[in-house]
């Protein structure tokens, strides 16, 4: 037990030096976790969007609508940079990108307030952006809604009613919304948390996956189960190191919603951690090539954002989708990290998530260990073709010694060279590699000893 536990400590010391070695997964594991923890919420620091530049079409020219306008100044909201006459001038701003929205106070305005008669006003806004259209609806709303309710309780004065009989029935029942979990309403504080779970999902995959491509290219994939765990507790090492400082540090310096399950959210890193570490590594096996798993990988961050379940509504997803999400650990991980971490669920209603994460691991494991012991995934390229080229060749007086068979890509079944197996002698020394598939093109050793 005691040598099991030595090897397996070695192996677990040998992952990390390789870690460290390696600038492009050092880069993954180590850098981008701290540069995305620290940039990423920094662009959301604001929470809210607010002065946004808005316009106001002034047609009607009278006390009201100036009363609009001035309301409109001190909403935080909005903030009215241009008031004109001509609509066209503010259709034209928005479509520069001057302002955001523009609200057309009608030529009628107050004579219809005056007359009791319902009058209109429209707001147009640029709904390609979400969140400033928003902020301009609802300065635009409040404004408005505040000089209708001064209109309604001076009529209501007019009737014989006090000030406080007037707002009384004007409003008889008041409405106090509290945003729970999320008392500012901040973008920040929406999208951070579980994007959270996605960073340490890439990174791991991307890292892991590189590495194992890595060890596939250079022939130490085929390792024991002792050593291939060692690897993974070392990958679990760096990934418990970033997911803490997201939870424990990051969270706490944003502000963000947090702390509600502190211990059930150490609990889905332990499960969460791993998964991804086992199929990130299972993903470098099975493609055998370093640069083509962060190619692959680079590109599903997106999709995965969508699938996990907070940024899009999960019954808006096609059916399959609806289904083949569950086989990526992100939707099940954020979705309990959102649970304990920010609604202070307890582990109890989280339970099937970590099944899920832990089906994961267990399959991915069995996976890794599996393609490991068939020699995992066997790659070629020209220059690996080059290099073992050279390795083999005989130099200039040496005897040609029993050379390895040809690569599968030449299209043979033992390669050109079985032919040339025989013990020869060779006077050349500059022999050039090839990738062709015919034999005439490799240069011929000649037999000296005719």
């Amino acid at each position: 037990m005691n040598h099991l536990w030595t090897r397996t400590l070695a192996a677990w010391r040998d992952a990390l030096a390789v870690v460290v070695r390696d600038k492009g997964v050092l880069l993954l594991l180590v850098a981008a976790p701290v540069l995305y923890g620290f940039f990423y919420p920094w662009f959301y620091a604001t929470e809210v969007v607010t002065q946004v530049p808005v316009a106001v079409v002034d047609l009607d020219h009278s006390s009201l609508s100036r009363q609009i306008t001035r309301l409109a100044q001190a909403d935080p909201n909005i903030a009215v940079t241009l008031v004109t006459g001509n609509e066209q001038e503010a259709r034209e701003a928005l479509w520069n990108g001057a302002i955001g929205g523009y609200a057309v106070l009608p030529a009628d305005l107050q004579r219809k307030v005056l007359r009791s008669e319902a009058a209109v006003v429209n707001v147009e806004g640029n709904g390609a952006y979400t969140l400033i259209n928003k902020a301009v609806q609802r300065g635009f709303a409040e404004a408005v809604g505040t000089a209708s309710a001064a209109v309604e309780i001076r009529m209501l004065q007019a009737h014989g009613q006090s000030a406080l009989q007037a707002q009384a029935s004007r409003n008889p029942v008041q409405l106090h919304t509290v945003a729970l979990f999320n008392p500012t309403e901040g973008y920040g504080s929406y999208v951070v948390p579980a994007v959270a779970l996605l960073i340490l999902q890439q990174t791991l995959l991307m890292g892991a996956a590189m590495l194992a491509g890595t060890w596939v290219e250079t022939g130490q994939h085929r390792a024991s189960p002792g050593t291939w765990w060692a690897r993974l507790l070392a990958l679990c090492t760096l990934g418990m190191v970033s997911g803490l400082l997201y939870f424990g540090w990051i969270f706490i310096w944003q502000d963000y919603p947090r702390g509600g399950n502190p211990w059930g959210a150490l609990v889905l890193l332990l499960c969460y951690v791993p998964t991804n570490a086992a199929l990130g590594m299972l993903l470098g096996l099975w493609m055998g090539n370093r640069e083509r798993a962060l190619q692959v990988l680079l590109f599903t961050t997106l999709p995965m954002a969508f699938m996990a379940g907070f940024s899009w509504p999960v019954q808006a997803l096609p059916l399959p989708l609806q289904w083949l999400r569950w086989l990526l650990p992100s939707t099940a991980g954020v979705q309990a990290s959102l649970r304990l971490n920010q609604l202070g669920a307890p582990l109890a209603d989280v339970l099937p998530h970590l099944g899920v994460l832990l089906a994961l691991f267990g399959t991915s494991v069995v996976g890794v260990l599996w393609k490991a012991a068939l020699g995992g995934c066997r790659t070629w390229s020209v220059e690996s073709e080059n290099q073992r080229f050279h390795q083999n060749r005989p130099q200039r007086g040496q005897f040609l010694p029993d050379l390895p068979p040809h690569s599968p890509a030449m299209g043979q079944k033992d390669g050109v060279l079985e032919e040339r197996r025989s013990q020869k002698w060779t006077a050349a020394a500059d022999l050039q590699p090839t990738i062709s598939k015919s034999d005439s093109l490799l240069p011929r050793p000649i037999d000296t000893r005719a």
